[in-house]
């Protein structure tokens, strides 16, 4: 480094200005990217009046923030490959758990892997990959062993009365290991909350911070090497377990309670869901199909947000110590949600829906010299859009697979908010035998239902005028049918879905 300032200063002292060489660390910008499970835009930053996320919010004063953002599949599993492959689950035919990437794909490039090829230290902790449900880490991302943590995690003897609870032994992939486990809903049920008087590091989103913090300082060390982090907090998925300082933020009387807890009338039997994950913890009924009572309601909500804010102090404690070290000045921050979180909206509680509270996340870019502070955009875009817009903002050229790579670069609107590269968002889900995709713009979504394995079943269809009915009340494909087919040729203008892995 010392010889590269000196042969600068001679070649300036004659009046030249050399190229940086694109292999010199210059050239090269950190990349942290913060993966949040379960998060939807319930932040200041998108407006939520209630929200406490001084965090997130500080993060958008500095970049630019993503109005109009979409998973391209509501469940956890599927949408961290979406986001690591750069694939929809329509091209790659991956839409449950189970199934690994590497089994279809063996020599697929991640985005982890592809700023390792270009020399960059790559590594991870907490929830990047989904671990558990029978999938695993892809241990080829990354430079040193994943540091992994706890995703269901408990404190209080009486939130699990000593036994292994049916998420547990999920996200443990128990079944691997325990060869006589019962089956799932012979296990007994976790708690859905709790709210002990302890320090932030007792559960897993503090200690990942406090890793994150130490990995920053030891790479720190080594200016010359361009890193690329990836830090993955559990909250506020659930159980909302978190420390009862975050709980005591939040009066339960002011939170918002859902607008409308009906299904759309209209909407066909295999868009809507009942019951769900939110049953595998109590006091949540197991059996009961209707709207919980208001007590219950409000305590799952005001979980909701004190989990937030937990994640969101344990996020500011990497960005304070970023800033601290000097290293904000070369890093880009992305800060991305895997799927939205139903809250009794349609009845309806999690995600696993192609409704706008499973599929709306935040994305916020921090990128030095090309985000304004402060800056926002409705341009529409999708996980996907991740990979190829931070390869292309560190220069390393368009990926290209060998898996699908559906993205586009979006570093003219980060340059740009008004800019404008494309007019709507694709997203899918598969509820009830049928593969529901969905094209949103603006102001619409349509989704059609294929079946997948009857092709003489009727393909049925959803339209939501969010400009005019914002809440989802009524299905409008029947009173709306130029708007649906309109709609369907931008659908057709993609791949045909693969309905099965790699087929």
């Amino acid at each position: 480094m010392k010889n590269y300032k000196l042969l600068l200063i001679a070649l300036l002292f004659l009046g030249i200005s050399p190229k940086t060489s694109e292999n010199t660390k210059e050239d090269k910008p950190n990349i942290l990217l913060l993966l949040v499970d379960d998060l939807k835009p319930t932040l200041g930053a998108y407006g939520d009046k209630v929200a406490l996320s001084p965090n997130i919010d500080r993060l958008a004063d500095m970049g630019m923030t993503f109005k109009n953002a979409y998973c391209n599949q509501a469940v956890c599993m599927a949408s961290r490959y979406n986001l690591m492959l750069g694939s929809r689950s329509t091209s790659t035919g991956i839409y449950s758990f189970g199934t690994e990437f590497r089994d279809l794909y063996p020599d697929a490039v991640t985005l982890p892997q592809y700023f390792m090829q270009a020399g960059y230290h790559v590594e991870s902790m907490g929830k990047v990959f989904h671990i558990g449900h029978g999938n695993t880490n892809d241990d080829a991302s990354w430079s040193i062993p994943h540091h992994k943590e706890k995703v269901i995690e408990y404190l209080l003897p009486e939130s699990t009365k000593g036994q292994l609870t049916r998420e547990e032994a999920f996200f443990q992939n128990s079944r691997m290991f325990i060869e006589d486990l019962p089956k799932n809903k012979e296990l007994p049920r976790g708690a859905a909350w709790e709210s002990p008087n302890v320090l932030d590091e007792a559960y897993a989103d503090g200690r990942i911070a406090t890793h994150a913090i130490d990995r920053l300082r030891k790479l720190r060390k080594n200016p010359d090497q361009p890193f690329f982090m990836a830090v993955g907090f559990a909250r506020p998925h659930l159980p909302f377990c978190v420390p009862k300082k975050y709980w005591d933020l939040y009066d339960p009387k002011e939170l918002p309670m859902p607008v409308n807890e009906e299904q759309p009338i209209g909407a066909p039997q295999c868009a809507l869901k009942r019951r769900g994950e939110i049953t595998q913890f109590f006091p949540v009924p197991e059996q009961e199909l209707g709207i919980y009572d208001k007590d219950l309601k409000r305590k799952l909500i005001h979980g909701y947000y004190a989990s937030m804010s937990y994640m969101d102090a344990q996020l500011g404690r990497v960005m304070d110590e970023l800033e601290r070290l000097g290293l904000d000045e070369n890093t880009i921050i992305v800060l991305w949600g895997d799927h939205g979180w139903h809250l009794g909206d349609h009845g309806v509680w999690t995600k696993h829906t192609n409704f706008e509270q499973a599929t709306r996340i935040p994305i916020i870019y921090v990128a030095p010299g090309v985000t304004t502070p402060g800056s926002v955009t409705e341009q529409l875009t999708e996980t996907v859009d991740i990979y190829t817009t931070l390869a292309d903002l560190a220069g390393l050229g368009k990926p290209n697979g060998p898996q699908p790579i559906d993205g586009m670069s979006l570093v003219p609107v980060l340059k740009n908010g008004n800019e404008r590269l494309k007019d709507h968002a694709y997203h899918s889900f598969i509820r009830g035998g049928y593969l529901g995709e969905a094209i949103r713009t603006l102001q619409y979504r349509m989704v059609r239902w294929t079946h997948t394995r009857d092709a003489s079943k009727e393909v049925l269809y959803e339209l939501y005028d969010y400009q005019n009915d914002p809440h989802e009340t009524k299905n409008w494909a029947s009173e709306k049918q130029e708007i649906v087919l309109e709609l369907e040729r931008q659908l057709n203008g993609h791949p045909k879905a693969r309905m099965k892995p790699g087929r």
